[in-house]
């Protein structure tokens, strides 16, 4: 026969550990809703045609963020990693190490990471990515997110691996870690 003292134990370790699933659902909805567009940038672009793999990527051209400007067209010939994101984007925050260092890797191949933000301003990118994470690939500025929904951007991020002649390889969405941005890397440096 169980003691009543084991079952008032038994019974705080069993509320503690629903207490802690609750938390832990809790924050996973948060982050499954902060990684979201907001919902009148995901209507809007809701009749556009998505690029798709294996077509050319769409041509652009935006700001960079330290001045500038960048045009996809200047690219042929050499491949590039386009990836969507915010500051306000956890996945986003945590895969800027591992952008960085396929940059670092890969640029001696002539592989450019091209950082597209989206819809922030000029000040809060810099701050946070060349001096909290200390990225240093190119950043460029969507201001009005016309680009990401050109691309059908509907989470962020999203990560279009484009290869030497202009043709998007593979489209990845969520945060990516260095294995899977190797891999992606692969299909676009080899000619």
């Amino acid at each position: 026969m169980i003691e009543p003292i084991e079952q008032v134990e038994i019974s705080k370790a069993s509320g503690y550990w629903r207490g802690l699933m609750v938390v832990a659902l809790m924050l996973g909805i948060g982050w499954i809703n902060l990684s979201r567009l907001p919902q009148e940038v995901v209507a809007q672009d809701q009749a556009i045609q998505a690029p798709m793999t294996g077509f050319l990527a769409p041509d652009f051209s935006l700001q960079f963020v330290d001045g500038g400007e960048f045009q996809l067209s200047t690219r042929r010939g050499l491949p590039l990693i386009i990836n969507f994101w915010a500051t306000w984007c956890p996945p986003c925050r945590a895969e800027m190490p591992a952008l960085e260092s396929i940059q670092q890797q890969y640029a001696s191949q002539g592989l450019m990471v091209l950082g597209v933000d989206q819809g922030e301003s000029p000040e809060v990118v810099t701050q946070f990515a060349r001096q909290t994470v200390k990225t240093t690939f190119p950043l460029v500025l969507d201001r009005q997110l016309q680009v990401g929904q050109l691309y059908g951007v509907r989470a962020l991020p999203t990560t279009f691996f484009v290869d030497r002649e202009g043709r998007i390889r593979s489209i990845k969405i969520g945060a990516l870690d260095t294995a899977s941005l190797v891999d992606g890397v692969q299909q676009i440096i080899t000619p």
